[in-house]
């Protein structure tokens, strides 16, 4: 008696790519839309200037606290559950936020997305490494990939401007999010790492709450750095990064394996993500925001102003898998950067010349620049661990850029808003220390290159 072996389930590159790009850019479009909607929401939820960067920080702060467990748990449980889960508590939690009528609330639903979208962006690129086995193929989709990180960025603020109302945007992203999950339980292949493993859940608790007291200091430092609650809260984040470096050296499985660490591809990688978040992300996430404060812009004029920066930015991206075999992928990063800084030093001095004109060179740099990094990073972040463990690298560059995000943001307007010049000249100092960042990891990434050869 002959038994035949289970069908080996092939998956479709195509439908791989489209949903796994769609969802992504659902992602993006929640974590962006409160940039042109705050003066709004915060008026709406009754929240003091001193406590906006939680709307705004909710998200990645979901986002950078389970990205690495997420990853590992794709790689181990199944890329296309893990997905299918993600996108869906995505479109859950963010209806909910819909209905939030205090600041507490609202910034937990933004969490709860944050952590959502984890599943689905750490997921995603282990879903296009799967399907796109071969070198060029790869090549390709991460670039689309990257490019609908751009697309979402871009149409976030576009949908939340255009619609009667921020709880009617949210509305409308999470019926969309809830959709994708439907069709990706339906046309996505499963796969996962030929490994057993098992959810890194004190990593994961000791990781969260590291990042939770690095971002309340951040947000309380605005009232003052040399408070004692904003030293408890930095000395708490260094023990609590401390027991997470330990737990992840003692488990079988961890989070993310810290002899990568040793390896400059895995060290660019990541370099590159914490400074995408804190230069080019802090900045752009709250400037909007500044715009309609200091030049009276509705939400979609600003959005639409937006929009050459973002839309520029998804362009760049699209095209940028062109430079594949005459540009490194690390000289693209550290170009973008280059870019993102010449963009932020060219807008000094618009918001005080209540000139909105004088921006437009500065979006026109940054967006470029916000291309080529957008169009790297997911390409360096699966060459730069083993294919197996696609999506935890991925989740490693990930969990970087959003922590750099939290802290870019919380420091963004911690700098614009405790100037005594008002927040014209505010704006023009986080406008500096941002284009300084860039430059610094501009540099970074050189020496690593260096160090390499």
């Amino acid at each position: 008696m002959t038994t035949s072996a289970a069908p080996v389930t092939v998956p479709h590159p195509g439908r791989t790519l489209a949903l796994t790009s769609a969802a992504t850019a659902v992602a993006l479009m929640t974590y962006t839309a409160p940039m042109v909607t705050l003066p709004e929401t915060a008026a709406a939820l009754h929240t003091p200037l001193s406590a906006q960067a939680w709307l705004i920080n909710g998200t990645p702060l979901g986002l950078a606290a389970l990205l690495l467990v997420a990853g590992s748990l794709a790689d181990d449980h199944g890329r296309r559950r893990i997905f299918t889960a993600g996108t869906l508590a995505l479109g859950l939690t963010t209806i909910l936020g819909a209905f939030a009528s205090t600041t507490w609330q609202f910034t937990l639903a933004r969490i709860a997305q944050g952590a959502a979208s984890a599943g689905l962006l750490a997921s995603s690129l282990g879903l296009l490494v799967h399907a796109f086995p071969t070198p060029h193929g790869r090549l390709r989709a991460t670039g689309v990939w990257g490019a609908f990180v751009s697309g979402g960025i871009a149409l976030g603020p576009l949908v939340a401007g255009a619609l009667p109302d921020w709880r009617v945007a949210y509305g409308v992203l999470g019926a969309a999010a809830v959709l994708l999950a439907a069709l990706g339980s339906r046309t996505l292949t499963e796969s996962r790492a030929p490994r057993p493993g098992r959810p890194d859940v004190l990593g994961a608790l000791a990781f969260g709450l590291a990042l939770i007291a690095l971002i309340a200091a951040l947000t309380l430092g605005r009232d003052g750095w040399l408070r004692p609650p904003v030293a408890l809260l930095l000395l708490a984040a260094v023990v609590l990064v401390a027991v997470f470096t330990l737990v992840e050296r003692r488990t079988a499985t961890p989070m993310i394996d810290l002899g990568l660490l040793r390896r400059p591809d895995f060290l660019a990688s990541s370099t590159a993500g914490l400074f995408t978040g804190l230069a080019v992300i802090g900045l752009f996430s709250f400037l909007p925001a500044l715009l309609q404060q200091t030049l009276g812009l509705s939400a979609m004029d600003t959005a639409w102003l937006f929009l050459l920066w973002s839309g520029l930015s998804f362009a760049v991206a699209l095209q940028a898998r062109r430079l594949a075999g005459r540009v490194p992928p690390r000289l693209q990063l550290a170009l973008g950067f280059a870019l993102h800084a010449a963009g932020a030093l060219t807008m000094l001095g618009a918001l005080s010349a209540h000139s909105w004109t004088r921006l437009l060179p500065g979006l026109l740099l940054g967006g470029v620049g916000s291309g080529l990094l957008n169009a790297a990073l997911p390409l360096v972040a699966v060459e730069s661990v083993p294919a197996a463990r696609a999506a935890m690298g991925s989740g490693a560059q990930q969990t970087f850029r959003y922590v750099g995000s939290c802290a870019g943001v919380a420091l963004t307007i911690a700098v614009s808003t405790s100037t005594g010049g008002g927040l014209a000249h505010g704006a023009d100092i986080a406008m500096a220390v941002s284009a300084g960042l860039a430059v610094v990891a501009a540099v970074l990434l050189g020496v690593l290159r260096e160090r390499r050869a």
